[in-house]
């Protein structure tokens, strides 16, 4: 069986506007865009002025999602896409854009088959 798709998870840091879910709705489409894939729905919900932002881009090749921390300037992303004609790092590229993150850890994770080696670590970009 090849792989069904790539599971990246992030934790960025040092964002900015993470209490700002019009920009969160907008980082979620553009991220979804930027993957080439096909939004669905998306649903964001603020839990209040100065308070962490959640979203979800439901893709018909699977998800994108934002779980934010204003309060540390910190955002944990899960893009997870299946099939070959999508890519799931243009997508992690366009979030940390929006939310200007200055440092970010990845893992990508094959999903389908089992990983001998368990997931990869993506070094951050100088």
């Amino acid at each position: 069986m090849d792989c069904a798709g790539t599971h990246l998870i992030a934790d960025l840091w040092g964002c900015r506007g993470l209490d700002d879910v019009s920009l969160v709705e907008a980082a979620l489409r553009e991220a979804a865009s930027a993957a080439g894939a096909t939004l669905l729905q998306l649903h964001v919900h603020g839990f209040g002025e100065g308070a962490g932002v959640t979203g979800v881009a439901l893709l018909a090749e699977s998800h994108v999602t934002v779980h934010t921390w204003p309060e540390h300037g910190y955002a944990a992303c899960d893009i997870f896409l299946c099939g070959r004609l999508c890519a799931a790092e243009p997508a992690l590229e366009a979030l940390a854009d929006r939310l200007s993150a200055a440092r970010r850890e990845v893992q990508l994770i094959p999903r389908g088959h089992p990983a001998p080696a368990g997931p990869r670590r993506v070094p951050s970009p100088a």
